[in-house]
């Protein structure tokens, strides 16, 4: 919770009770716990409103799936390149259709200049 550990709540609880002073910490403590049901309340009501205003079909969405902490780029390039690989998938035997054809590289002499283009940056 806020990176805040076991430890670091207990210093806060006692620096909280040296600034405020025990007649007045009581009241303070009551009003944080009625600010967090206040809070948990209207999280509540945003979450039943939004579930009304959706519809019944989106009662049964699985939003961990949607989650894009679960995603690695790493397995989706992997994945991706497997994929264009593998010549018999359906995808890969379309994936080539409109796309140009190579032109043939040529190699050069040795001591030949390489083309240079002036205006291509």
């Amino acid at each position: 919770m806020f990176g805040l550990s076991g430890e670091k709540l207990i210093i806060l609880v006692i620096i909280a009770a040296f600034v405020l002073g025990p007649e007045r910490l009581p009241q303070y403590a009551k009003q944080l716990a009625n600010l967090i049901k206040s809070v948990r309340r209207m999280a509540e009501g945003a979450k039943d409103q939004l579930s009304n205003e959706l519809g019944p079909e989106y009662q049964d969405l699985d939003w961990k799936k949607l989650d894009p902490r679960q995603y690695d780029p790493r397995r989706i390039i992997r994945e991706a390149l497997v994929e264009d690989l593998n010549p018999k998938s359906p995808a890969a035997a379309g994936a080539g259709l409109n796309q140009p054809k190579a032109t043939p590289v040529q190699k050069l002499v040795a001591g030949e200049l390489a083309p240079f283009d002036s205006e291509a940056t």
